[in-house]
């Protein structure tokens, strides 16, 4: 996002497979069981980090996929909605490809809620979406479980209990159970060539890697939204 805001990359889409963790927002780090919370993170097996925006915990692992589109703008504030519309609208296209019958909207009762997230027969939630603006640019995010619901279920329950957050965990879903009988074998490279498609229908995609000075800064970055031993 920063590097894009700055102009030294063009608009970027990355689609990736992330690591192992939970992803808490500033709300929660200002509750009272926030550092109970945390604790119950790592002892489920789950690195605990600082996202910049998003609203309630959300959980990351390696059976998740992880999108993220950052995109120049003189006043990015004024294209809030339309960039959450547009993207879960791409990520319920791809999913619909798959035959999932993937909608957006919230789900009663679904963890970290959200009005553009992404759910399969409006009962499940399947990706959730966040957005962080700032000067020259803005980054639209989300994560989507393609397999492993019954992880996210197990790691959220004691981490949600400790910030004293009411959700039901019967709404946790994975693309991977959504499949019809002759789904792909390889269920995440499935989305990601779906996502691929998808995002081809408007925009041209020019494959890259990610250069030498934006690993370098996020590398630099990465203490900001890490959580020490004691969180605070």
């Amino acid at each position: 996002m920063l590097r894009v805001a700055s102009g030294d990359l063009p608009e970027t889409l990355r689609l990736a497979r992330p690591g192992t963790m939970i992803a808490f927002s500033k709300r929660d780090a200002v509750s009272a069981g926030f550092e109970a919370a945390v604790q119950a993170a790592r002892d489920v097996g789950f690195q605990a980090v600082l996202r910049l925006a998003g609203g309630r915990a959300a959980v990351f692992h390696e059976h998740s996929l992880e999108l993220a589109h950052a995109v120049p703008g003189d006043d990015p504030r004024a294209g809030i909605h339309a960039r959450f519309a547009r993207t879960a609208d791409t990520i319920s296209t791809a999913l619909g490809s798959l035959g999932v019958d993937a909608r957006v909207g919230e789900v009663p009762g679904e963890y970290c809620p959200g009005r553009y997230s992404v759910n399969a027969r409006g009962r499940r939630k399947l990706a959730g979406l966040g957005q962080r603006v700032v000067a020259g640019g803005s980054h639209t995010g989300a994560v989507i479980v393609v397999d492993g619901a019954e992880r996210v279920r197990a790691a959220l329950e004691p981490v949600y209990e400790s910030l004293g957050l009411a959700w039901d965990p019967a709404t946790v879903g994975a693309v991977a159970n959504e499949l019809p009988a002759a789904g792909p074998a390889d269920a995440w490279a499935a989305l990601r060539d779906a996502l691929v498609a998808s995002y081809s229908r408007r925009y041209e995609l020019v494959k890259a890697e990610l250069d030498g000075a934006t690993v370098d800064l996020a590398r630099r970055l990465a203490g900001e939204h890490a959580l020490t031993a004691q969180a605070t």
